[in-house]
């Protein structure tokens, strides 16, 4: 056999200890991920439903992987803030976003986005849908969708609608109504769910339009009147309360809570955290949110990105007619 020849061998077999060597390598970055804490940035106060979800999640994190995945909320900017820290992290995992459905579209209603959510962002895991809920000031006399549908037409321009933030589920939800039930509504912006339940219940307002696990408890202690949901089916937390769908057939919209992280982050990484949701919500999450009036999603997060994609489509449109913007 030629020197030659005896030297390719020697070079193969050097370059396939290399391929193995790296294999191995990556699938034990892999198993070894996490091997610190993570960090979870919510870019909302806490307090609200958001919040709450994530608290939930972050915990369960921890037990499963026994690495802290410490929740940290950083306000301001309607959501902004929070949201260009996780897009300039490294795409290690160690950074990640827990936010709803208003950050998907956020940047379809700033004049000067700081990022642009399909490229900036990975979507990692759909966790959950947050029906919403149509809450109107108890002393209105309107007991039903109909009677809504039907006062907004007598009295055009009369009814005001909070919203909690510029582009939000609700505020979608509420110009989804408007063209779909017919009528006018006075359109309120208010910065937070709180100060708009304190006015819808001291009658500064006349609606909102809500995740409602905001709402059921002023509901349930007469506060104020659910109307409908805005799920495809009745809530088992409301057995009694309508959906809009009964009114308005084929009308469901609702909020959403999702885990992301920066762009490019590696597809081992993500289908880590994606396994981990996933267990989280078999494993005892699902009821906790399902108690809280949330339904549980999961999923791959393939399925996740697909879905981001139709929603920020539909309510593109929606942006676009009602002609939603912030500075």
């Amino acid at each position: 056999m030629s020197n030659s020849r005896l030297g390719y061998g020697r070079l193969s077999a050097v370059l396939l200890a290399a391929l193995f060597l790296s294999l191995a390598c990556a699938g034990a970055w892999a198993q070894a991920y996490p091997n610190r804490p993570v960090r979870v940035i919510v870019p909302f106060p806490p307090g609200g439903t958001l919040d709450i979800v994530a608290r939930l999640l972050v915990q369960r994190l921890a037990e499963q992987t026994a690495q802290p995945f410490v929740l940290e909320n950083r306000p301001g900017g309607n959501g902004t803030i929070g949201a260009a820290a996780v897009a300039k992290a490294n795409a290690d995992g160690y950074t990640l976003q827990f936010s709803a459905s208003t950050f998907a579209t956020s940047d379809l209603v700033m004049t000067h986005p700081p990022y642009h959510v399909p490229s900036d962002f990975t979507p990692i895991a759909l966790v959950a849908r947050a029906p919403l809920s149509v809450s109107i000031n108890k002393q209105l006399p309107i007991g039903d969708m109909a009677g809504l549908f039907g006062y907004a037409r007598a009295h055009p321009g009369e009814l005001s609608f909070a919203i909690g933030s510029a582009g939000s589920a609700g505020h979608l939800a509420t110009e989804l109504l408007k063209r779909s039930g017919g009528g006018t509504y006075l359109i309120v912006p208010y910065k937070g769910s709180a100060p708009a339940y304190q006015d819808l219940i001291g009658g500064a307002i006349a609606g909102f339009v809500d995740p409602v696990l905001g709402a059921i408890q002023y509901h349930k202690a007469g506060a104020l009147r659910i109307l409908a949901v805005t799920s495809a089916a009745r809530l088992a937390t409301l057995p009694d309360t309508p959906t809009v769908g009964e009114t308005l057939p084929g009308y469901e919209f609702t909020s959403w809570y999702a885990l992301w992280g920066p762009a490019r982050l590696p597809g081992d990484i993500v289908q880590r955290l994606n396994e981990e949701v996933n267990k989280a919500l078999s494993s005892g999450l699902r009821e906790k949110l399902l108690a809280q009036g949330l339904l549980a999603e999961g999923g791959s997060a393939a399925e996740f990105a697909r879905f981001q994609q139709a929603y920020i489509a539909q309510a593109a449109t929606l942006i676009r007619e009602a002609n939603i913007h912030v500075e």
